[in-house]
């Protein structure tokens, strides 16, 4: 678990970490660097969960070895099944991650929301839904081995 006090944000006690895969971890499918030694950090504080459409059809071959849980949804109603994901994990000690526009909700629910802009971009609604915004998934992870950068962003 990572515990941490932001002022005028609130108190963290973060116990999953719920990431979208494509155009988050993976561009054109394929894991970014640096993610999966970040994994191995983080799996010792957080449980690790990988929730996709698998688009490009390469996330089980990527993740392979991987502490962490894959879901991989259906094509339709994928911002509710995420959603919902969330919710039965206990929104208030998630942290999520995301950039396409069915991670909104996702972003909006939990406790901290994490957009990410790789090269596919990022959708409008979810950048207003996340807490903090980062141009790298490395950035993105990095915050949470490193907390006091989160306190250094939302703090009031």
């Amino acid at each position: 678990m990572i515990d941490i006090a932001i002022p005028g944000f609130g108190e963290l006690h973060l116990a999953h970490l719920v990431m979208d895969y494509n155009g988050t971890l993976a561009v054109d499918g394929r894991l970014m660097p640096g993610v999966a030694q970040r994994f191995k950090v983080l799996s010792k504080e957080l449980a690790l969960h990988v929730i996709t459409a698998d688009t490009f059809g390469r996330v089980k071959a990527e993740l392979d070895g991987l502490d962490l849980t894959l879901r991989i949804l259906p094509q339709q109603h994928q911002d509710q099944a995420k959603l919902e994901y969330v919710q039965q994990l206990g929104a208030n000690t998630t942290v999520a991650v995301g950039n396409g526009r069915n991670d909104r909700l996702m972003l909006q629910e939990a406790a901290l929301g994490i957009a990410v802009i790789l090269s596919e971009g990022a959708a409008g609604k979810t950048l207003a839904a996340a807490d903090v915004i980062c141009t790298s998934i490395e950035d993105a992870l990095d915050l949470l081995c490193q907390p006091l950068r989160l306190t250094a962003t939302i703090r009031c």
